[in-house]
């Protein structure tokens, strides 16, 4: 069982982020034997594309909300405070060197939170995400380096939902987006981030651990 560092922020700005996913792809690509890695935050509201994205789903005019062209899979998406994104850093050489098996691992983590809380967590064929009673409470989209991960999951959990108005979320019309606190209004990122963690470790057979001085991992950029 290989560690993974747990690098758990709060809400960090979109770029910041991206920088430092980069950053840690470097450190982790330079020497395969460090631990992998697993950043769990919240984003200030913003749009992505992917880079094959189709720009006819982003529905507002340009520069009226900060929007980015990334490199990772998928088409558009939408992050805010109340959802809990997952970039993990993985060597996939150790965890399959396949990537729909990726993703659908990645899938099997939020169908194992959703379990956890009592909820059917459901793949659509042909589809890449978590549904739940016909929404979609989880969009995935991936940037694999030499076998080594970036970007990942968005579990929405309690943000305001009027931000998928604004694109064709994920290019898919006719599927409803969704978030935890419509079955659970209290629900937080705060309460089920450890839930999140605690699954990923479990489906990626990895021993979660906080970041130690001799790990020598770059530092969050400054905003």
């Amino acid at each position: 069982m290989r560690d993974c560092i747990v690098l758990s922020l709060s809400t960090v700005p979109y770029t910041t982020a991206w920088l430092w996913q980069k950053m840690l792809l470097d450190w982790k690509r330079q020497d395969r034997s460090r631990p992998d890695i697993l950043m769990l935050l919240e984003h200030l509201p913003v749009y992505t594309l992917g880079q094959g994205a189709d720009p006819r789903h982003v529905l507002f005019a340009p520069g009226e909300a900060e929007l980015h062209r990334i490199e990772r899979g998928g088409e558009v998406t939408y992050h805010a405070p109340g959802q809990l994104v997952g970039y993990p850093i993985l060597d996939l050489t150790r965890h399959g060197k396949d990537l729909h098996h990726y993703l659908r691992q990645l899938e099997e983590v939020q169908i194992r939170v959703l379990a956890h809380l009592g909820l059917p967590g459901e793949r659509i064929a042909g589809l890449t995400g978590v549904w739940c009673e016909g929404r979609k409470v989880c969009a995935l989209g991936i940037k694999v380096s030499r076998w080594i991960s970036m970007h990942g999951f968005a579990l929405n959990v309690c943000l305001d939902l009027k931000g998928f108005e604004r694109i064709v979320p994920c290019g898919i019309t006719g599927r409803p987006v969704g978030s935890l606190q419509q079955w659970f209004p209290d629900m937080t990122v705060e309460q089920i981030q450890p839930v999140v963690a605690q699954n990923f470790a479990h489906v990626f057979n990895i021993k979660l651990r906080d970041a130690l001085p001799s790990d020598h991992i770059p530092l969050l950029p400054k905003t």
